[in-house]
């Protein structure tokens, strides 16, 4: 499993046509900084799992293999995942889709506390 590392861009809302010059141009610098490594992007706030929305994301994933690398997505709506396979995005080369970590079996999930009643038994 790859190191966790803080995303290079996020991309927040719902992303339009005219968005999309602004976001390549922060793909692209990503690139510069970073030759021959995958952009992070953050779409944990994207808001709409629409053609519009994966116009935009193809064409940041274009962006990024023009300029030697590739485009790595962060946490996806459910609906935005599915949709990005629906298409076939993800098959196209250089674009990765990366889900949030999921509680092992029987691992308790973070930020779940276990309530205790005074009647329980100790184990």
């Amino acid at each position: 499993m790859a190191a966790y590392r803080l995303p290079d861009l996020a991309v927040t809302g719902a992303p339009r046509r005219h968005d999309v010059p602004q976001l390549c141009d922060q793909v692209r610098a990503a690139c510069a900084r970073a030759p021959g490594r995958h952009v992070v992007c953050d779409v944990s706030a994207v808001s709409s799992a629409d053609l519009a929305t994966v116009d935009a994301l193809a064409r940041m994933q274009l962006a990024a293999r023009r300029a030697g690398s590739g485009l790595r997505l962060r946490d996806p709506s459910p609906a935005l995942s599915a949709l990005l396979q629906l298409v076939g995005l993800p098959g196209l080369g250089g674009l990765v889709i990366e889900m949030g970590r999921q509680p092992e079996q029987r691992e308790i999930a973070g930020g779940v506390q276990e309530a205790v009643e005074s009647g329980d038994p100790a184990l």
